[in-house]
């Protein structure tokens, strides 16, 4: 496991304990610098030896090609034009500090799969080029690139991911992750826009998959969000 892949992993585990919301929703790169990820609380559990290094494996996870996050076109063509120069300069990132990224929807449940079947925070694998996987254009939406799939190392025998059940669309209804429009009088499962599952939320208190209509956690007994006193 090297630096960034080890950065990715441990992301996600302090947003599942402390940020659930945001294993689905986008937040700030600036907030996650600040507070999610701050190196002078993280460096430890990261491996990294100096502030430095952090903005360099930071740079990396926000630029490089294997699609652990959602981030902008824009943005990503710019930070990996500054990784591939001959003296990047991670101070870019800086710029981009109230731009939105999100944790990529395909590696977060190949992580999750892999959590299952060992019984522990599952390794992502070493990536090797050939799978498609959904990041954010310029103007908002989503596109599907060709970004890497896991190699040697993963669970053949991962836990196979549930079958959603459809919910119907209302009139003028939009999605709650990108914000989009969603065909009125369709039976759905997911949004058409940017690939997440809209009949899934998670528990305010845990961070399970919870699935639409339920109104306590089967993993901790909390109250949803869905069935919450109003």
């Amino acid at each position: 496991m090297d630096d960034v892949e080890r950065m990715y992993r441990h992301l996600v585990h302090v947003i599942r304990t402390k940020f659930t919301p945001m294993l689905t929703q986008p937040f700030e790169v600036g907030e996650l610098v600040q507070t999610i990820l701050p190196y002078r609380l993280h460096r430890r559990e990261l491996g990294l030896q100096s502030n430095t290094d952090y903005e360099r494996v930071l740079l990396e996870l926000l630029a490089g090609p294997r699609g652990y996050l959602v981030v902008d076109d824009r943005i990503r063509d710019t930070l990996a034009a500054q990784l591939a120069s001959p003296n990047p300069d991670p101070a870019v990132i800086r710029d981009f500090a109230s731009s939105h990224v999100a944790l990529a929807p395909e590696w977060l449940h190949l992580l999750e799969s892999q959590s299952r079947a060992s019984g522990v925070q599952g390794a992502v694998g070493i990536p090797t080029p050939g799978r498609p996987a959904a990041h954010r254009t310029a103007s908002g939406a989503f596109a599907v690139t060709n970004t890497p799939s896991v190699g040697a190392g993963a669970p053949s025998d991962a836990a196979p991911r549930r079958t959603p059940k459809p919910i119907a669309v209302a009139a003028d209804e939009h999605c709650t992750f990108c914000n989009g429009e969603l065909p009125a009088g369709r039976q759905i499962s997911f949004c058409p826009h940017c690939g997440q599952d809209l009949t899934m939320v998670h528990c305010p208190a845990c961070g399970s998959e919870l699935e639409r209509g339920w109104k306590f956690c089967v993993t901790c007994g909390r109250a949803s969000s869905q069935g919450a006193p109003t």
